[in-house]
């Protein structure tokens, strides 16, 4: 976004100044999880907003760094790294210490404890979201160009995040559904991270037959998924449907696991129902408005004698005053 200026007929001017953030630091996991593309769905928006410094915190478990989440820093321009992590990562950035700089905001996501010292120190920097387990919804009609085969690799492919990731499946066909529960169970006897995922489906996964369309898209709003993918013939057709979504994914060919890569939107989501009222993490994240006023002589005469009249309700003498002094000289 960029600064912007209205003037209207009297030469009032309105407004707002963007201005990017002076210096923000990421979280990137380290530990069970390393993802080299969280660097990148961090670190780049930042860089396009006019970040000046981008600080990123990164555990290293043993000495280890994963090489890939180097070279993705080292791509996206990252300023310094340092290899710290868990809550103690989020406090340095928050508050600073002898080599850690205290940044103005803190993004990426971590686990539990990670989420819980965001939430801790939000007010002192900002932060982009307190961001949960993985989530995945994945809404079908039993048509003929389904696959059931691919519908349980979409379900499994947030499952083996973690064993409190969530995979919801929602169709109108029963058919379908019987024909997706036996495909998870093939993929479950020969995926590498199957334990987690079939854990993950215990925990939180389900399969719903809903009676018509109506009802899945009441379900899928009631959910707000981080990750909605939507696997019908025509899924324009219900994108008026849905208010409630972290990202969705249009038609059968259009996996979730693209969107995690390389599909262009970011893939830091709002989780856990917070789809009802906040965004994906973008530029606009990495920048801040000031708003701009200007009253030209003429122009705040009648503006001020509003913001009399309104003081004075208000019992707030020295305000009304201030702005008399502008209309009545």
């Amino acid at each position: 976004q960029e600064t912007w200026q209205y003037e209207d007929e009297l030469g009032n001017r309105l407004g707002q100044k963007v201005t990017a953030l002076d210096r923000v630091g990421i979280y990137v996991p380290g530990g069970l999880a390393s993802y080299p593309s969280s660097v990148l769905m961090n670190a780049i928006p930042a860089k396009v907003a006019g970040v000046k410094e981008v600080i990123m915190v990164v555990p290293a478990p043993k000495g280890v760094l994963n090489p890939l989440v180097l070279a993705a820093a080292h791509l996206a321009k990252v300023d310094r790294v340092f290899t710290i992590g868990g809550a103690q990562a989020v406090a340095a950035l928050a508050y600073g210490t002898e080599t850690i700089p205290a940044v103005d905001k803190i993004t990426g996501p971590g686990n539990k404890y990670v989420a819980a010292a965001k939430r801790a120190v939000f007010g002192q920097v900002g932060i982009d979201m307190i961001a949960g387990p993985s989530e995945v919804l994945v809404y079908a009609e039993g048509e003929a160009q389904d696959c059931a085969d691919w519908l349980a690799m979409d379900l499994l492919s947030q499952a083996e995040h973690d064993r409190i990731a969530q995979a919801i499946f929602v169709t109108t066909s029963e058919k379908q559904l019987e024909e997706v529960a036996i495909e998870i169970e093939k993929a479950l006897a020969e995926l590498p991270k199957a334990d987690i995922a079939r854990d993950s489906l215990k925990n939180r996964g389900a399969l719903i037959l809903v009676k018509d369309r109506e009802e899945g898209m009441a379900v899928i709003n009631r959910v707000a998924p981080e990750h909605l993918e939507l696997s019908v013939d025509n899924p324009d057709a219900l994108l008026d449907s849905i208010r409630h979504a972290g990202a969705i994914f249009m038609g059968r060919h259009t996996p979730e696991a693209i969107g995690d890569y390389c599909a262009g939107p970011n893939h830091v989501l709002p989780t856990s129902g917070t789809a009802r009222f906040s965004s994906p993490l973008g530029v606009y994240d990495f920048q801040k408005k000031s708003s701009i006023i200007y009253c030209s002589e003429t122009g705040s005469k009648p503006l001020a004698q509003t913001a009399d009249i309104l003081a004075q309700h208000e019992d707030l003498e020295a305000h009304a005053r201030s702005a008399r002094y502008r209309y009545q000289s």
